[in-house]
């Protein structure tokens, strides 16, 4: 069958009576078509049944049946006008609820059928007058979701009391003494905590971003210093190994020698002998035969030449010494140590410089600092002072032992700094957690929270239960200490010997950790008057 001709007007498929394209045309005994429902409701309403259009008589209601080609020819041209005048709905507007086929784009929602409508189905509701009082609004999706379950209103309005949709209704019943708004004007405010919830959570993204690439960084960081300490191992055993083998290798051959020369002198000496042994031998002989002849004037002759023995060697003194070794181990030893003091020089100079790189800038905090204590005004150096000082009551402050914090803790990572104690007899330094105990007298070991090192005139001894008693090669210049959070570790360096004092491993940390100093009393043995001074790292010592 051939299509609708696109270029006929609506007219041509329009019904007379609501003047809408046909919808089920059906056709009239005198030739005139007409929508089923619309001549049937005429007809309904009338007391002779007549053409509307012709106004010709019948005398029985005609039996109405579809016209299949106009139906078929009006559905196509309906198709055709939506697709040429009306846009196909996109996915983010609201689509007709009327279209069958290709739904076309929404203009309108009405509140009182619950359905949105194109430009060509919502004609009727622009036309027809009991549907022109219905209350048309801009398109709304799922119109069921915004009317009121009770009122079966639009919810237009919000309740602040209750945090809920209302309608007109609603604020004259349940909820008629709580503070209403339009729902724009509450959409505004939601709109505006949305957004700095948004940028709350945009923050919590990156925070965690961030974190996620500090950890792969610390990983990264984690692997390069892995294959550095791989690479100075195997730098440091295979020279250790190297001079093994070499004083294992001179040993063998010093060894060697001596034997060596001991053998040949011990062949010399007794190809010697042999030689005397053959030559007496010899005359040996000649005796016994000349003590056998009978013939005088021959033995008196013969014996005045055997009278001069042959010339020969007093071997009663000579002697072969076997080689001695002693201390030839240990001086191959000598030559090891040696080496291996070398290796560790480097190695200690290679820590020092690893844990220098953790520095933390510090400054002494004068609220903890006590009473007898003088911190300049840089707050880097502390020293003991004459006069207890009136000061007001704090609780960070030490009432008895004469110790001051530095104004900076740590809860993570690693910290590293140093303090001159250059001509002092008497000092304490390390680190100690915030709960200490600031008041009165006080144990200071790992357990009360104190990791430190003391030196004067009975000794140098970390500050344990029991103390541990460290060596002191020289007498210090300055100190220097790292502290490894998370590992649980407090390392205490000779900076200028670079050499490594002391380590307190396995130490558990729960609360801030503050570096903390005591220069002692400046009298103590008569003289201790020079300051703890808090230093910068000097890499190029």
């Amino acid at each position: 069958m051939a299509s609708a001709n696109t270029s006929w007007s609506e007219e041509n498929f329009s019904c007379p009576i609501c003047l809408d394209v046909f919808s089920y045309p059906v056709t009239t005994p005198c030739g005139h078509n007409f929508c089923r429902t619309c001549i049937t409701k005429f007809w309904d309403e009338q007391v002779q049944f007549k053409c509307p259009v012709c106004n010709e008589l019948f005398h029985t209601k005609p039996d109405l049946r579809v016209n299949i080609l106009v139906s078929e020819m009006a559905a196509q041209f309906r198709t055709s006008v939506r697709v040429k005048e009306q846009p196909c709905v996109l996915p983010a507007e609201v689509p007709c609820d009327v279209c069958t086929g290709t739904q076309l784009k929404a203009v309108k929602s009405c509140l009182e059928c619950f359905m949105s409508f194109c430009q060509t189905h919502l004609e009727p509701h622009q036309r027809v007058t009991v549907l022109k009082k219905h209350r048309l609004v801009e398109p709304m999706d799922r119109l069921e979701d915004r009317m009121c379950k009770i009122h079966n209103r639009l919810l237009e309005l919000f309740c602040q009391t209750e945090q809920v949709c209302v309608c007109q209704f609603c604020t004259l019943t349940d909820h008629k003494s709580h503070p209403i708004v339009p729902l724009k004007e509450e959409y505004e405010v939601k709109t505006a905590q949305l957004g700095k919830i948004e940028a709350e959570v945009q923050q919590m993204i990156q925070e965690r971003q961030n974190k996620i690439q500090e950890i792969k960084d610390t990983v990264k960081r984690s692997k390069a210093d892995a294959d550095r300490e791989i690479a100075d191992g195997v730098q440091v055993f295979t020279a250790v190994m190297r001079c093994i083998e070499k004083c294992q290798e001179d040993l063998n051959q010093m060894v060697e020698e001596r034997l060596k020369s001991t053998e040949e002198q011990a062949e010399d000496l007794i190809k010697a002998m042999e030689q005397e042994i053959e030559d007496l031998t010899n005359r040996s002989s000649e005796v016994k035969q000349l003590s056998h002849t009978k013939d005088h004037l021959h033995l008196l002759q013969a014996f005045r030449s055997l009278k001069t023995p042959p010339p020969t060697r007093d071997w009663t003194t000579v002697e072969v010494r076997p080689p001695t070794y002693v201390g030839t181990l240990r001086r191959s030893l000598d030559q090891l140590e040696e080496t291996l003091n070398m290796e560790m020089k480097k190695l200690r100079d290679a820590e020092l410089k690893r844990v220098q790189q953790y520095e933390v800038d510090l400054t002494l905090d004068p609220d903890t600092a006590h009473p007898n204590l003088i911190l300049s005004e840089d707050g880097k150096q502390v020293h003991h002072g004459d006069v207890v000082k009136k000061l007001p009551d704090n609780p960070k402050r030490f009432t008895v032992h004469i110790f001051v914090l530095t104004r900076q803790s740590f809860s993570s990572g690693r910290f590293y700094f140093e303090v001159q104690v250059k001509d002092k007899n008497g000092w304490c330094l390390g680190v100690a957690r915030e709960s200490i105990n600031r008041i009165g007298k006080i144990i200071e070991t790992p357990e009360t929270g104190y990791w430190n090192i003391f030196y004067n005139k009975d000794g140098f001894v970390f500050r344990d239960n029991p103390v541990v008693c460290l060596a002191l090669r020289a007498e210090l210049q300055k100190v220097g200490v790292f502290v490894d959070y998370d590992e649980g570790l407090v390392s205490f360096y000779d900076v200028e010997a670079r050499v490594h004092i002391y380590s307190a491993t396995g130490c558990t940390f729960s609360e801030p950790l503050y570096p903390i100093l005591c220069p002692l009393r400046h009298d103590y043995e008569g003289i201790n008057s020079a300051p703890l001074i808090i230093s910068p790292v000097n890499q190029t010592d």
